[in-house]
């Protein structure tokens, strides 16, 4: 098992860049709905008072839109302050994460200094999660060897792949099964054909599954911070508890309260988004590039140039993933955006390792 390393360099570093183009952070294409950006300008005449504690207005409309009881969901700071209240609320031994994904569930494990284990995607498997991960955990558990916590993420970040509903079933089956506290990331889910395969009707009903979501990215409010999960009612008590007052500011309910009437929006966006994630992969094999096949709104692509600082050259902004633990120099990401940014983006490329290669 390896032990925790921290990771700290995130996409979307513009105050320390010129960046006119940022592929680096995931968020909608289409930017902010008009709805929401109303709300937000209503809310600010608002301010001078305190934000509703219970955050009843929005918890009522997230309820109505999932079709499950208000007291199973709890809104947060973002998906990130929900990850290190699960890990405040479980104290887990140790924590199992897959490698590469989202560095943030490391962070929150380090809050109440667990160890972290990890399990290494394969890239001849598209860095699917498969059968043998199933396996692995059987074998863990036989051996007293299980993890006390899983985080993963479906899609996963920064691959793009989704976990096939056969195998997060089973996975699902051993942690309530054997007590283990299995917290799914659905942040990205929107972006992709899999929003039926959601597990937040299941969680609902378990005591050991935590499904968690964002605002974030599908409605492009990344500076509003808001997200929340669903659980068992018992599961949100308890994790209530280890959430500050006042946590969802005035600002962010108004949004997500306008942002749960834009269905026709993500619509809109999860049709463009395929659309233009399939011509960028199409574009970026072109080149000469290896790409994995994602479902979500980025790219995970290689290249054996160092694109990172010739793009940066040209303000154009792209994440670098060689801090990705699984992964090494060479790996990148991109966010799939409007077709005449993706445009730039591929001209930048093709002009950068033209001149690479006339070197």
């Amino acid at each position: 098992m390896d032990k925790h390393t921290e990771k700290s360099v995130h996409g979307g570093d513009v105050y320390r860049n010129q960046v006119e183009l940022d592929f680096s952070v995931n968020i909608n294409p289409f930017g902010m709905p008009d709805g929401v950006k109303k709300a937000l300008g209503d809310a600010i005449f608002l301010c001078t008072q305190y934000p509703d504690e219970k955050v009843s207005k929005l918890s009522e409309a997230m309820a109505k839109k999932l079709d499950v009881p208000q007291e199973c969901i709890l809104f947060g700071n973002g998906a990130s302050e929900l990850f290190v209240a699960i890990i405040h609320a479980r104290k887990p031994k140790t924590v199992l994460v897959l490698a590469p994904s989202f560095s943030g569930y490391e962070h929150s494990a380090a809050c109440e200094d667990c160890q972290v284990c990890y399990y290494y995607l394969k890239k001849e498997d598209n860095f699917e999660l498969t059968e043998h991960f199933v396996q692995e955990l059987i074998r863990q558990i036989k051996a007293h060897e299980a993890p006390d916590l899983i985080f993963l993420a479906n899609p996963n970040n920064p691959t793009g792949v989704c976990i096939s509903f056969d195998i997060i079933s089973q996975i699902v089956f051993l942690c309530c099964e054997h007590r283990i506290t299995l917290v799914i990331d659905e942040c990205f889910i929107e972006f992709t054909k899999r929003q039926n395969e959601s597990l937040i009707k299941t969680a609902i009903h378990s005591q050991y599954l935590i499904v968690v979501r964002a605002f974030t990215k599908i409605y492009g409010i990344p500076g509003v911070r808001l997200g929340y999960l669903a659980a068992s009612e018992k599961m949100v008590e308890c994790l209530k508890r280890q959430l500050p007052e006042w946590n969802v500011s005035l600002l962010a309910q108004y949004a997500g309260a306008a942002a749960l009437q834009e269905d026709e929006f993500v619509q809109k966006t999860s049709e463009y988004v395929e659309k233009q994630r399939e011509y960028l992969t199409e574009k970026l094999r072109l080149l000469g590039l290896t790409v994995w096949q994602g479902e979500a709104d980025y790219l995970l692509f290689y290249s054996e140039k160092n694109l990172y600082e010739m793009l940066l050259k040209k303000k154009m902004l792209i994440r670098d993933c060689s801090n990705y633990k699984g992964l090494e120099s060479g790996y990148y990401r991109i966010a799939v955006k409007k077709q005449e940014e993706n445009d730039r983006l591929i001209d930048a490329l093709e002009e950068v390792l033209s001149d690479e290669n006339i070197k």
